[in-house]
């Protein structure tokens, strides 16, 4: 007898989605942190939670591996909002460049 195996949404009781906040992006229910930046924190920079913790001060350790969870479940999307807002702002940048830099390399 074969078994039939269904794949389960998993929940996510931190995360929300809602399009008047932070431009629809997944945040942690009651605050304005987006899934993306503390998945980034975690992927890209190598912060541990309890360094995330440190620099967002106002979560809880549930909270933040609910978006570490929320991000693998949806990996790719999001990767692929991460990869179009960083073109965003490097296209920014060509029309208004850093003015601290420039402050920093007249001298």
């Amino acid at each position: 007898m074969k078994s039939v195996v269904t794949k389960e949404e998993t929940k996510h009781p931190y995360i929300i989605i809602h399009p008047k906040i932070c431009g629809g992006s997944p945040i942690i229910k009651g605050t304005r942190t987006k899934v993306i930046d503390i998945a980034m924190r975690y992927e890209l920079m190598g912060i541990d939670p309890d360094g995330i913790i440190e620099q967002f001060p106002h979560l809880t350790f549930a909270q933040v591996h609910d978006a570490l969870s929320y991000y693998y479940d949806h990996k790719k999307n999001l990767d692929k909002e991460y990869k179009k807002n960083q073109k965003f702002i490097e296209e920014l940048r060509k029309f208004y460049p850093s003015i601290l830099l420039k402050k920093l390399t007249r001298e």
